[in-house]
């Protein structure tokens, strides 16, 4: 799979705060205030898979950082109402059904403010091989890594690194080699029986979540636990996943790892008929 940089600002179609075009004090304030948190989503067909747990995420974060509760149906209003649009920033107008969309929480003011982008889809290659991914470990791990929030620089500079050195992505890992996640992922390890996902300090992201509520019917346990560089050579197969979706992994470091077609097309069956919620 090709490396696929960090999102940009150069291919934001529409950009709003609190449901009204962004204005050069709204943005100002927001480019100097680096305390919040957001919740990224890919949207087909005005409809998002896990829509609940990530309104669950926003209020949850916003309750910690900001001390308020966010309600999730102002949320899927401004969303909605990005999507329709009357004017984004490229003079595009019309219904989008089909976008990448982010909801960034701040409060400049005491109370949550949210701004909502739009930009293209994600999609991945449809061929699981062609999705899989080399992932390079950096001796990180994010602060506060529950949350979802904007302090990005670490793992945006390792995911860098790790492109730079023809890897995918970043494999975030603490003392003695601890795993905890990717810079924008989240990574299970296929032992032949079960998943394991790392337990160290980490982000449980959303197609995670979704997944592990749901692979165990499936025939697939799952569980928590801890997960060191040198446990690696054990397993027989990973994944990563984010709000794209599922892709297999091929190798970590120096370390070659198979792609299971079997348990990828388990893993891809469970999360294609998780149901998508209209926004």
């Amino acid at each position: 799979m090709a490396a696929q940089g960090p999102v940009t600002t150069t291919d934001v179609t529409r950009l709003e705060i609190d449901g009204a075009p962004a204005t050069v004090d709204a943005l100002r304030a927001r480019a100097l205030d680096t305390f919040g948190h957001f919740t990224a989503m890919q949207v087909r067909g005005g409809r998002v898979r896990g829509l609940g747990p990530h309104l669950e995420r926003l209020d949850g974060a916003t309750r910690e950082l900001f001390d308020q509760e966010l309600d999730g149906e102002r949320v899927r209003e401004l969303i909605r109402h990005a999507l329709a649009g009357d004017g984004g920033t490229d003079g595009a107008t019309g219904v989008i059904a089909d976008a990448s969309v982010r909801v960034y929480v701040h409060a400049p003011a005491g109370a949550p403010s949210l701004m909502v982008t739009v930009r293209p889809p994600t999609e991945l290659p449809a061929a699981m091989a062609q999705r899989a991914q080399a992932l390079k470990s950096v001796p990180y791990v994010r602060p506060v890594a529950h949350i979802k929030h904007l302090g990005g620089f670490g793992q945006a500079y390792h995911g860098r690194q790790a492109r730079r050195a023809g890897f995918d992505e970043a494999l975030l890992t603490g003392p003695d080699g601890l795993i905890s996640e990717g810079a924008i992922t989240n990574v299970a390890f296929f032992d032949g029986h079960e998943l394991v996902w790392p337990n160290a300090p980490h982000l449980t992201g959303i197609t995670m979540r979704l997944l592990r509520e749901r692979l165990a019917d499936a025939g697939v346990p799952t569980r928590l636990g801890p997960v060191r560089l040198r446990d690696l050579p054990s397993y027989r197969a990973a994944l990563v996943t984010n709000s794209w979706g599922i892709s297999p992994v091929r190798r970590v470091d120096d370390l070659d790892l198979p792609v299971d077609e079997k348990l990828m097309a388990a893993v891809a069956e469970v999360y294609e008929a998780v149901p998508q919620d209209v926004i």
